[in-house]
């Protein structure tokens, strides 16, 4: 495997140097295939990769980052206060390109903004580090077949056919383009309420989708008139409220008209704005979901006119002039990114299907999902609709949830094996994708992706079969959270032991609905009642049901008599002994104690979150 892959790095990256002819066949061989680098396909890789696994990734463009990048999407959506696993390092990889975070900070949508070509650069180094991952850019999936274990593959790479055998195949496709070639079973568009449980739901399911939208990357040219030729079909009319940046999660609805900040919303560094505005904006409504790869070429021209449209308005009706489509980011003929950022996929019917109560209230449902958790975030149910008149009247953005975690069986498709969805495509809901979507949370998607990848090849399982909490122990060894606490960051000496226990319910955080970063806390520095513990102890553990616990502050030695009464076979006095010195107990320390002594999380769980005995 060693030599094939040495061999086949080459044969990727210098693959432009080398010349095929238009009959040639290549057979190779790959534990984890990951169809599509974009966001949640290279973590997938990295991840894989890291755990010792040889990782094959067919992108179809020649960048990697997909929405991040190749779709222009280059401001960071949520999560900056949760920097979990490889968004954190990607992050980090950024604040040292540009010179610290506050040299990201240039715009007011986001935390984080950065060049599209930068973050592409940065990501093919992030993935170039691993010798076991090999890449096929320029490449598209031309057949799948399901053997009795794994996968067999053809790919094209411009007139060069390779097949390709893989144990685990990763749909990390921007619409889920190959899970749905091979029966996995899929909706399109929004749930019906009577399903899903959801109240801001329609009646009635539909298939309609959120609006896409064409990037466009503008740089500013100084002294120099930058302005396009009129595109085909301008008419200003379309972008008359272009320049309203009233806040939609506002209970103002007042106009608010400020064409300079609308402008800077996606103000990247060097000069450039990333120009994603959905108010008269760029968005457009096009559901292309099913159709053919010439249909969508064709289709997505309209999209792209759109963008140029509002980029001539942007340079002539409100006067940039100076403004021009960045000439050093995109190698196209009309200099615009090389896909277009599709904010809703198809999405699978999963292991575990995350709706709006498991967000909105995680600890109050009929099943423990949030036990399972392992991908996090914190942004707001975001869905963009302006652009189709047929689209319900939900306003989606006043639907207030607390940060959220992603369950495991999310990206476990039911009815067929060895294949693992990523992306935008897992199982949630219509409404919840509308925060599942961002960045970060894809990003997510994809390590905890290549975590299950990895392990299923190890361990020779189909990934179903692989435990949930040994999935959660790799993302842990990479600094990813599984519980969205933001006031425990990775670096604290007590994160792997509160994560894991807030991961059993023991201890549970505490939810707020917080503008366009939701939180959730842990209050590590609380004093916790006896009651309060009990009552989460007996959530894991029977026979607890004649321990009496008051509503005093917690002492060790309510502790260790109630901790041997789980298991005889610890010694009360030793606990003691340890913890002595600390009169009352906070939350950090219960958890670390938990985690020492009675180890809930080592109890299996399934994908539901249930113990399993």
């Amino acid at each position: 495997m060693r030599i094939f892959y040495t061999f086949l790095v080459c044969l990727v990256f210098l693959g432009n140097k080398v010349a095929f002819s238009q009959s040639s066949k290549f057979n190779l061989q790959t534990d984890v295939l990951i169809v599509g680098g974009g966001a949640s396909g290279v973590t997938a890789a990295i991840q894989a990769a890291r755990m010792g696994v040889a990782v094959t990734i067919i992108e179809e463009t020649n960048w990697l980052g997909g929405m991040l990048t190749s779709a222009g999407v280059s401001a960071i959506d949520g999560n900056h206060q949760l920097p979990s696993g490889l968004w954190g390092e990607f992050r980090e990889h950024l604040r040292n390109h540009y010179g610290g975070a506050a040299a990201l900070e240039t715009g007011w949508v986001s935390n984080t903004l950065f060049e599209p070509s930068v973050g592409n650069k940065i990501l093919k180094e992030m993935v170039a580090k691993h010798a076991n991952i090999a890449v096929f850019y320029g490449s598209s999936l031309s057949k799948i077949e399901k053997q009795e274990k794994g996968w067999k593959v053809d790919f094209k790479r411009g007139s060069t056919l390779f097949k390709i055998n893989a144990k685990i195949v990763v749909d990390a496709t921007e619409l889920g383009d190959v899970f749905s070639k091979v029966g996995v079973k899929y909706k399109i568009g929004m749930d019906s309420k009577f399903i899903t449980k959801e109240e801001f739901a329609p009646e009635k399911e539909n298939d309609i989708i959120q609006d896409l939208t064409y990037v466009a990357v503008l740089k500013d040219y100084g002294s120099k008139n930058k302005i396009i030729a009129k595109p085909k079909g301008y008419d200003p009319r379309e972008f008359t409220h272009a320049c309203d940046v009233q806040d939609p999660a506002s209970h103002d609805n007042t106009p608010i008209i400020d064409c300079t900040k609308m402008i800077t919303y996606g103000k990247l560094p060097n000069g450039k704005y990333m120009i994603n505005w959905p108010k008269d904006g760029n968005d457009i409504y096009l559901n292309i979901i099913e159709k053919s790869p010439k249909e969508r070429e064709e289709l997505l021209k309209e999209a792209k006119l759109h963008t140029l449209r509002f980029v001539y308005h942007i340079q002539t009706a409100l006067g940039y002039k100076n403004l021009g489509l960045a000439d050093d980011e995109y190698d196209t003929k009309d200099k615009l990114p090389f896909i277009p950022y599709h904010r809703e996929s198809r999405r699978i019917t999963a292991l575990a299907n995350l709706t709006l109560p498991y967000v909105s209230k995680p600890y109050d449902q009929e099943k423990p999902l949030y036990r399972t958790g392992v991908i996090v975030g914190d942004y707001t149910i975001d869905h963009h609709h302006l652009k189709n008149p047929s689209a319900p009247d939900i306003d989606f953005v006043k639907i207030k949830v607390p940060s959220y975690n992603v369950p495991l069986g999310s990206l476990i498709p039911i009815g067929v094996n060895d294949i693992i969805v990523a992306e935008k495509s897992i199982g949630v809901s219509n409404i919840v994708a509308g925060a599942t979507r961002l960045q970060p949370v894809v990003l997510g998607i994809g390590q905890a992706a290549g975590a299950l990848a990895a392990l299923s090849v190890k361990k020779s399982l189909s990934p179903r079969d692989v435990s949930v909490r040994d999935v959660q122990e790799e993302l842990l060894k990479s600094s990813a959270y599984l519980m969205p606490f933001i006031d425990v960051k990775p670096n604290d000496k007590n994160f792997v032991a509160i994560q894991k226990i807030g991961a059993t319910g023991i201890l549970r955080g505490k939810g707020i609905a917080y503008k366009w970063a939701n939180q959730t806390w842990f209050y590590p520095h609380h004093l916790i009642s006896e009651y309060d513990l009990l009552q989460g102890l007996k959530t894991y553990y029977v026979g607890l049901e004649t321990v009496q616990a008051s509503g005093k502050d917690l002492e060790i030695d309510f502790v260790a008599e109630i901790f041997h009464q789980i298991n005889p076979k610890l010694s009360k006095q030793q606990i003691i002994k340890e913890y002595k010195g600390k009169q009352f107990l906070d939350r950090e320390t219960v958890a670390v104690l938990l985690d020492e002594y009675l180890r809930p999380f080592e109890q299996p769980v399934n994908h539901l979150g249930e113990l399993i005995k």
